[in-house]
């Protein structure tokens, strides 16, 4: 023990939690005091949100509402066995990982928190990463990167595809708005394809990769994720050009300083959960999905009213799409939806486009515009081509539209339809069209 703290930490770390309870998404602390040459300092570091999230509101989501139920044959016991420094030393170096999982103090008081106070979160994650877990992992294996990152979103966004940091980052994967848009993540008003469960994994995968190519080291790599690589460089240029991420620590954000310890914890929790007496929650997997492609704009209201599924199940395996509305008149874009609509999908497409298209879609592709005019007067009209012989008529000093009316045997609203005319003043020596029968 002795041995693994000194090669990974150059001071005593001593963390006391402040666990203080909250409904929103306001950050908990680790309060830490450092002991440095004999001098003691008190130092916050922010635990990742994802510890934050109150049970409830997981719980709440549709897939867990309707696929996780507390198991029928085993419940998460109250009681969380002891065990000392060197079991877990040795429990995480039995986990069959690529990535370095070291233990220390602060490994260790994670480790407390999930088995302790969390956890009945840990219980609903194991339930919820039966959703996910295979989609993490074909995007990890394609690109040869450790599989143990699949716990990654756990930290992130508590496997919820729709959460939304203070920051502004969204997703299971928690992407910026513009680096995911590098990885090919289109967001508007109408889309977030950062919520994409299967794209955003992709694209993580292949973030992951991009930034292992520059640090070559994965706790560095889970740094730069998390806080960016400015702020890795700017920490190893202030600890002297240092590439240990424990000797870099005290120059990270305090959000960073837990993200690597909270990522090794919960690998550790989710390998070992049953030794501390942690019972899954029942995951009753959804039926089988497939995408289909969507051509032109639609709704889920469509969707639900002539397909027979609810709205929350559409919203929820689609949850890159804001509004309810699939912009497929802008390009192509797709749905999922359980096997069986998707073959009445097929069977009803026409009817499911038109059905309250005018009343889910109010905004006109084209509006009259009224031409605007200068000094008050009268927009002009659209002049209207009359039947007959067209001949011109100059206007004469004197003349009004119903002395030229008279004359021709037409009427003054004729005369000013055919040369659009919104009013009755006239101007002599302009020309006038008349038709004449």
């Amino acid at each position: 023990m002795n041995r693994i703290l000194k090669l990974k930490l150059t001071f005593t770390l001593f963390l006391f939690f402040t666990l203080t309870s909250t409904l929103s998404l306001s950050a908990q602390s680790v309060d830490v005091v450092i002991n440095e040459d004999g001098v003691e300092r008190t130092e916050e570091i922010m635990l990742p949100v994802s510890m934050t999230y109150p049970l409830d509101s997981l719980l709440n989501d549709w897939k867990a509402k309707n696929y996780i139920t507390i198991g029928k044959d085993c419940e998460t016991s109250k009681l969380n066995p002891e065990f000392s420094d060197s079991v877990y030393i040795d429990r995480l170096s039995r986990i069959p990982a690529i990535m370095e999982m070291p233990y220390n103090e602060i490994v260790r008081k994670f480790i407390d928190m999930y088995t302790g106070r969390l956890r009945n979160h840990v219980s609903f994650m194991l339930s919820a990463s039966n959703f996910y877990i295979p989609i993490f992992e074909e995007a990890l294996d394609a690109y040869n990167l450790p599989i143990e990152l699949k716990y990654l979103p756990i930290i992130e966004s508590a496997l919820n595809p729709s959460a939304v940091s203070r920051a502004g980052a969204s997703g299971l994967w928690q992407f910026m708005i513009n680096t995911g848009k590098i990885y090919g993540l289109e967001s508007n008003s109408l889309v977030d394809e950062r919520r994409d469960p299967i794209k955003s994994s992709w694209a993580a995968a292949r973030h992951l990769k991009d930034l292992h190519d520059i640090y070559k080291d994965w706790n560095l790599v889970l740094a730069a994720y998390n806080c960016g690589p400015g702020n890795v460089n700017k920490a190893i240029r202030r600890a002297n050009g240092e590439t240990d991420y424990w000797k870099i620590y005290n120059y990270l954000p305090k959000e960073t300083r837990g993200y690597v310890p909270g990522f090794i914890a919960i690998n550790y929790v989710m390998n070992y959960y049953c030794d501390h007496n942690i019972c899954p929650m029942e995951t009753d997997i959804p039926d089988h999905t497939d995408t289909i492609q969507i051509s032109k704009k639609l709704h889920f209201k469509q969707i639900a009213d002539i397909c027979d599924i609810s709205l929350d199940q559409i919203k929820s395996l689609n949850p890159q799409y804001k509004r309810d509305v699939i912009p497929g008149d802008t390009k192509t874009a797709t749905v999922r939806l359980p096997l069986e609509q998707i073959s009445l999908f097929i069977d009803s497409r026409d009817s499911i486009y038109n059905h309250r298209a005018n009343e889910l879609f109010r905004n006109r592709k084209v509006a009259a515009v009224p031409t605007s005019t200068a000094k008050g007067t009268s927009a002009r009209t659209q002049p209207s081509k009359g039947t007959g012989n067209m001949i011109q008529h100059t206007i004469k000093n004197g003349e009004t539209l119903g002395v030229i009316a008279s004359k021709y045997k037409v009427s003054v609203k004729e005369i000013q339809s055919w040369n659009g005319m919104s009013n009755t003043r006239i101007t002599a020596g302009k020309k006038l069209k008349i038709y004449k029968q």
